[in-house]
């Protein structure tokens, strides 16, 4: 249990006559990127939700930072953080004043500084006295990750952080969530977009109709497919690639 941030076990959960999640495993390891990858309804929010003790399972157990999230909310609460599939921000205020209350909320010493040092570490230091109103949505997810790391927890959760967001700020996204991990944040992150969890994740698991049906790295779920018919064909650049290498020379000029 050393190095395992989250450990599911067995989790059911279900709304009335409809069971969501039907004996859910897997495991999460200290400071990686673990991408719950599934589609609409496949109950990714359930497991989150459990996770982070908003939820409580009918069967199963779910271990967070050592802690059972349904028999210890309150020592769980104190390790994690959850961004949803909004962004939680009060467009009335600036970011800095949003960041300010957040970190008094949660009896920080020197709030301001707080605030100061994680507009700086998100890019926003332009635009942290402007109302959030004002903001793109990229801007916002930023502002809103920002907040979910106020008070510096070890494990956050990421509830299909890139929904609704243009391609540039999907990778904005992208390379926050790289350098949480980076700096020894555990990330659980939920997605529909299979292009996410290959480019972030360390490990994926497909959840489906309530059940993990398959799980692994990249590489481990590619073994599960038959071996791909080799043909020599010119490699044209992706489409990623030609959206950066774009956004790159106008930025250059």
């Amino acid at each position: 249990m050393k190095n395992t941030a989250i450990k599911v076990k067995g989790l059911q959960k279900s709304y009335k006559d409809l069971q969501v999640l039907k004996g859910v495993d897997f495991e999460v390891e200290k400071g990686s990127i673990f991408a719950l990858l599934g589609s609409n309804g496949a109950g990714k929010t359930t497991v989150v939700k459990i996770l982070t003790t908003l939820l409580k399972p009918d069967g199963g157990t779910a271990a967070v930072s050592g802690f059972d999230a349904a028999s210890q909310p309150d020592q769980v609460r104190q390790t994690i953080s959850l961004t949803g599939q909004f962004a939680a921000v009060d467009e009335i205020l600036t970011a800095r004043e949003n960041l300010v209350m957040i970190a008094k909320l949660r009896y920080l010493k020197n709030p301001r500084q707080v605030a100061d040092d994680l507009l700086q570490r998100f890019g926003l230091t332009d635009a942290a006295d402007r109302r959030v109103s004002t903001y793109s949505g990229g801007m916002r997810r930023r502002l809103d990750i920002a907040l979910s790391m106020v008070g510096k927890p070890q494990i956050i959760f990421l509830d299909e952080p890139t929904t609704g967001l243009d391609p540039e700020a999907r990778i904005e996204v992208w390379k926050i969530v790289k350098e949480l991990a980076a700096g020894g944040t555990t990330v659980l992150l939920t997605t529909q977009y299979l292009e996410e969890a290959e480019q972030l994740a360390d490990k994926i698991a497909i959840l489906h109709e309530g059940r993990i049906i398959a799980s692994g790295t990249l590489q481990e779920l590619k073994k599960m497919f038959p071996t791909t018919k080799v043909e020599y064909v010119e490699k044209q650049p992706s489409l990623e690639e030609i959206f950066l290498a774009i956004i790159g020379k106008r930025e250059a000029v």
